[in-house]
């Protein structure tokens, strides 16, 4: 379902919505379907995602790890009431691949930047990369879908941390493999969030981080 399909359904159910509820989809099906004009540009495609995904789910934060722990809270209880594991078949039907990679990629891996920035010259990262690449694997065998979609989401926290504090080069050759899959991935889960969030059983979210203001 894309932003104009989206947009569609909103309409039709928007006024029996929490005000909360009606803002948070109408700010996230905008940027979603500006993500959507982007063909050629990953770099902005992705970043126009994550920027719905967040309209989706933020209230008010002021850390990384309070950001990244509503993000998972959010997740948990979505899959509670996805009843028609959409966002299972997501990842384990359209995005097995692409999931294992970026399991795999060092890249998107927290711990391996944070030991480059210490210059921990020991080995610590790596088996713990090691440890928690076999965990994630295993959890992709046995179709773990809220350990993996957490998984995923703090590999691409990690690029979005990358690109939004100019970690890196817009149209980089460096980041080709894992923002392509990055993006492909959150252009499937976008769109399946957000139609969750319009079923009459989803869960109540709270107040907005940044509320409408009449002017």
């Amino acid at each position: 379902m894309d932003s104009t399909a989206l947009k569609e359904v909103h309409r039709q159910i928007r006024d029996a919505q929490p005000d909360s509820t009606r803002v948070r989809l109408h700010r996230a099906i905008s940027w979603l379907n500006r993500a959507e004009q982007e063909d050629e540009d990953t770099d902005a495609r992705f970043l126009f995602l994550w920027i719905a995904l967040n309209a989706a789910y933020a209230q008010e934060f002021g850390f990384e790890n309070a950001e990244r722990e509503q993000l998972r809270r959010f997740f948990d209880a979505l899959l509670r009431h996805d009843k028609q594991g959409s966002l299972q078949d997501i990842l384990f039907k359209q995005f097995p691949g692409p999931i294992r990679t970026l399991i795999g990629n060092r890249f998107v891996y927290a711990r391996f930047w944070k030991a480059l920035r210490e210059h921990d010259s020991s080995d610590q990262w790596a088996e713990r990369f090691a440890k928690d690449q076999r965990s994630a694997l295993q959890a992709v065998v046995e179709r773990r879908t809220e350990v993996v979609l957490s998984i995923v989401l703090d590999r691409l926290y990690v690029l979005r941390n990358q690109l939004v504090h100019g970690g890196a080069t817009w149209d980089s050759h460096a980041n080709r493999e894992q923002l392509r899959d990055g993006a492909a991935i959150l252009g499937q889960l976008v769109p399946a969030i957000l139609h969750l969030m319009m079923r009459d059983d989803a869960p109540d979210l709270g107040e907005v981080a940044y509320p409408m203001i009449p002017i």
